[in-house]
């Protein structure tokens, strides 16, 4: 027996996976929703709902008021709550006041402890976890450096008091370089500053993100549920997670886990939560902070140990002990999680894109898949919230397992009507330093110094894609010459058999030759034959072609009636123009359209509402 009714006050993807282990407690729900939210997916699942405002977040989702009025109104004995509410004590506080409504979550007092960076790194400290070592106080001279530094152990991180901006820091790994560094550093503050004083801590060099999650109740008892790995980022936001870590050994795995209970034990924790740290090249690891909340990759961590999370929290709640020893928790298998975003990958790794999702089909038919999603075919992905679509996890009895369904997850997913950063997960999860496991937090930045630009063709991809390409387009033709349900009998009999193509792609045009062989068709590309396969249901979003004994699940986004289409390949989307020989012999009549003059013009790279204009028509520009 644990409540009767629950209110959450979220949306997206996390309220409906509140809502399903609701469903399966026998618990009922309340949803909370802004007025551009009333056809959510949540809202819907949600045996009750209520508005609580309009669309931006500060007048709905994180209006306390509103909020506390729900709660009294639909007699809610539970409430599960928006992550940035946890924040806000003080409507911890009235919640605890208002009779017999139970928070989903730790209390008050660890909240607060956790929030703060500079208490939670004292508290850390004092539960003998490891922070990051450094010399709180001013270096006087280039001697005190080097005797910190030794202290401290090397590498090193030489850094102005008064800097920014990456001037006056210098990384120091032995004796000299800290005395050199030290001289040079104070120079550089000087003349940048005109503040000379300089401060040493750790450096971490190539560090990794990998976190603990931990799960704790009201008698004292905690439990440490192994770690996730965390590294791939942008703009400090994960982007794909793991479980377990390639990185990690039994020991290490264990002295982070201790120190993460020992933490939690120390604010008194009492739910699932967070500890984050950042680990070096030496497995030496330092607390980062710690999270009071069920994190957004808590899905790898359920699928290795067969926990489901939010029962676990709605149990702790109650009152309930845990039913697990520490002994219990396996690792079973391994997970992987990719952030499925609304985003254009092609801009510093993903701006946000809006729009309605007009076609939308999740992979779900792919063996041990799971979809964490809060929209569905038709939902709007607006300026107002985080563009997020979905978590995309999938499950192998190995990483290699794990990571071959993730291809064909990615490879199967149709998202229609916005930008989406599909292309960036599927070129991650292949690349040979992530197969490796040779990660960081600065992954991105050094495999794609130049930003990100999809995924390069080899010759053998190129011809694939080619024959692809011209086989669909013969494809549709032979599809356009059938007569259905008409007794008509067609004068002349079409017994065409061979097609002469020229094929666009990129910067090069390709001449390219497809003949029908039965349901398949032989295609020459580069003087190379190639033997194409498929059932070519061409209503299909998703079409599984098979080249040379090789399948590829590709998609076709567009076409139109000048031969141009664009075909998802391999996870990028590729532009083509397939024109008869004939048309393309021709073409080079055709008139160039003119490109728009955009040089009047001020654009926005993403969207966004418009807050302040700091002109007015006859200033001078």
């Amino acid at each position: 027996q644990t409540f009767e009714k629950l209110l959450i006050a979220n949306r997206g993807e996390i309220a409906c996976r509140v809502i399903k282990t609701c469903k399966k407690m026998g618990i009922k729900t309340v949803a909370i929703h802004s007025d551009v939210d009333a056809n959510a997916v949540h809202v819907k699942m949600a045996d009750e709902s209520v508005c609580v405002g309009p669309a931006p977040t500060s007048k709905s989702y994180l209006n306390m008021d509103a909020i506390m009025e729900v709660i009294r109104k639909t007699r809610a004995q539970a409430v599960s709550l928006n992550v940035s509410i946890c924040c806000s004590s003080l409507f911890l506080l009235s919640l605890q006041a208002s009779e017999g409504v139970t928070f989903i979550g730790p209390d008050t007092h660890a909240i607060q402890a956790m929030g703060d960076k500079i208490e939670s790194k004292l508290l850390a400290k004092n539960a003998k976890v490891n922070t990051i070592p450094g010399f709180d106080g001013v270096v006087k001279d280039a001697d005190e450096a080097v005797r910190i530094a030794r202290e401290i152990g090397y590498p090193v991180m030489i850094k102005a008091s008064a800097g920014g901006g990456g001037k006056g820091m210098r990384i120091a790994w032995d004796d000299e370089e800290t005395r050199e560094g030290f001289r040079f550093s104070s120079q550089e503050a000087a003349s940048s500053f005109g503040d000379d004083r300089l401060l040493i801590e750790k450096f971490i060099d190539n560090p990794r993100h990998i976190e603990i999650q931990v799960l704790a109740d009201k008698h004292g008892n905690a439990l440490w549920l192994n770690e996730r790995e965390c590294s791939i980022q942008r703009r400090n936001q994960k982007v794909v997670e793991e479980a377990p870590s390639t990185f990690l050994d039994p020991e290490t795995r264990r002295a982070m886990g201790e120190q993460a209970v020992a933490l939690a034990k120390a604010v008194k924790y009492s739910s699932a939560g967070t500890v984050e740290f950042l680990v070096d090249s030496s497995k030496n690891f330092y607390f980062l902070e710690m999270n009071t909340r069920l994190q957004v990759e808590h899905p790898v961590t359920e699928c290795i140990t067969g926990l489901d999370l939010v029962q676990e929290m709605i149990r702790v709640a109650k009152g309930y002990p845990l039913r697990h020893k520490q002994a219990d928790i396996p690792i079973n298998g391994w997970a992987v999680e990719c952030r499925v975003y609304a985003e254009d990958p092609y801009k510093s790794f993903g701006l946000p894109s809006i729009g309605k999702l007009s076609q939308y089909q999740e992979p779900l038919h792919v063996p041990n898949v799971r979809v964490d999603s809060g929209i569905q075919q038709g939902s709007d992905i607006s300026i107002y919230y985080d563009p997020m679509i979905s978590k995309l996890i999938t499950y192998g009895s190995n990483r290699a397992e794990a990571l071959k369904r993730m291809e064909e997850a990615l490879d199967n997913y149709v998202i229609r009507g916005v930008a989406h950063n599909i292309s960036l997960l599927r070129e991650v999860i292949i690349h040979p330093r992530f197969v490796q496991g040779d990660i960081s937090t600065k992954f991105l930045p050094e495999v794609y110094p130049d930003g990100f630009k999809g995924h390069k063709l080899t010759d053998l991809e190129r011809r694939e894609l080619l024959a692809t390409a011209a086989s669909l387009y013969v494809a549709e033709q032979l599809r356009s010459q059938r007569f259905l349900g008409t007794p008509r009998i067609p004068i002349a009999k079409s017994k065409r058999s061979s097609w002469e193509l020229s094929v666009h792609l990129g910067d090069g045009i390709y001449p390219v030759a497809v003949s029908k062989d039965g349901s398949s068709f032989s295609v020459e590309v580069d003087g190379m034959k190639l033997n194409v396969t498929s059932e070519w249901n061409l209503a299909s979003p998703l079409l599984s072609v098979t080249i040379d004994g090789t399948q590829r699940t590709i998609q076709r986004i567009s076409r139109n009636a000048s031969g141009e289409t664009s075909i998802q390949f391999l996870g990028t989307v590729y532009k083509l123009q397939i024109l008869t020989k004939v048309a393309a012999e021709l073409s080079k009549y055709m008139p160039e359209k003119a490109a728009e003059d955009t040089s009047s013009i001020l654009r926005s790279p993403m969207p966004g509402t418009v807050v302040a204009v700091s002109v007015k028509p006859g200033d001078m520009v």
